[in-house]
């Protein structure tokens, strides 16, 4: 078998309600800083329309930032509101529309430094309506959906984590009350874009802080904190892991994506070091970076339905034509994500 017919899963079309993806690639989110005072420019679209005329099915933009004032502590972040970020952002899904790509603007707020105890109802509920807001303005501008970031210790996460919302009114307390801030900000998007725009929710049992964290200890009761989201309106759940080969609960080979989608029932992104030969952490902890290697593992846990979607991120930072690449075969040439590939971002 040669290599084209060896990745042909991955590059077999996939309809999910509304949403008709030529492949089953997506572009992992990754912050880049590339956007003075908050404005996608011109080359913005250019980054993104190279991987979609290279073969990525479906982009996931880096986080965007909705209108709150906490809702970002980094410069150069692209907004998710003014008139000049949105003019930018109807560039972007125009050029990469024309490369015949599909793109959803993931939105968020980078959440409080600590905990979550200090935001007042008040405010919880002004920041609901920007995330509602900035899904309208998606819709609006034409794209194709949108990703809520629900993981990494992000606000919405740091609601989820009992280590961060030590709250004692209903938004704290048990696993499903801490659900509740979430829950009203994804039914507040659908109300917005109503029944038929997908809404995909990135979650992550691992903070930043502590890779080994998990909000659920056990599959059963990852099923009932799951169940609150698919109720409240998610349609695909992008689940985000260091690793995607790793299993998530004991005595079983599915990973974070195969648990959910078995226990949901919805369609699941899964992410973690794709096409990398290790941890990618290592090329800013020891400074040796990662090969690109090949997707047979993937492959199988593909054709095994355990996921629908592959998000790829350094991979496909590093090579803008990684899904192309893969696609022909022509593995030989990958770039390897190193320091030095990434001085030449394009």
């Amino acid at each position: 078998m040669n290599n084209t017919q060896s990745v042909e899963p991955l590059f077999k079309s996939i309809e999910l309600g509304n949403l008709k993806l030529s492949n089953r690639i997506v572009m992992a989110p990754m912050t880049r800083q590339f956007s003075p005072d908050g404005v996608p420019g011109a080359n913005v679209a250019a980054y993104y329309r190279r991987r979609a005329e290279n073969g990525v099915g479906l982009i996931v933009t880096e986080g965007t930032v909705i209108n709150h004032p906490d809702a970002s502590n980094q410069a150069n972040v692209p907004f998710f509101y003014s008139e000049a970020a949105l003019n930018g952002w109807a560039n972007v899904v125009s050029e990469v529309h024309a490369a015949g790509g599909k793109i959803i603007p993931q939105i968020w707020h980078m959440g409080a430094k600590g905990q979550v105890n200090d935001y007042s109802e008040a405010e919880m509920a002004d920041i609901v309506q920007a995330f509602a807001q900035a899904a309208a303005e998606a819709k609006r501008l034409g794209f194709d959906g949108i990703e809520l970031h629900g993981a990494h210790g992000y606000l919405i996460d740091q609601f989820f984590w009992e280590k961060t919302n030590q709250r004692t009114d209903r938004y704290g307390g048990s696993m499903l009350a801490r659900t509740r801030f979430a829950v009203e900000i994804i039914e507040a998007c659908r109300q917005a874009v109503g029944p038929e725009f997908p809404i995909v929710l990135r979650l992550s049992q691992w903070k930043s802080t502590e890779y080994t964290a998990k909000l659920a200890e056990t599959p059963e009761l990852l099923e009932q904190f799951l169940a609150q989201l698919v109720d409240a309106g998610v349609d695909i759940f992008h689940c985000s892991t260091r690793r995607f080969w790793e299993p998530e609960f004991e005595g079983s080979e599915l990973n974070f994506a195969g648990w959910t989608k078995k226990l949901t029932g919805k369609p699941t992104i899964t992410v973690g070091s794709v096409g990398l030969d290790g941890d990618f952490t290592s090329l800013f902890t020891e400074g040796k970076g990662a090969n690109q290697v090949g997707v047979d593992e993937l492959i199988q846990k593909i054709e095994r339905e355990e996921f629908d979607l592959v998000a790829i991120g350094r991979a496909l930072l590093a090579d803008p034509e990684w899904a192309a690449k893969i696609r022909d075969g022509r593995t030989d040439e990958l770039v390897p994500f190193t320091a030095e590939a990434l001085k030449t971002l394009h």
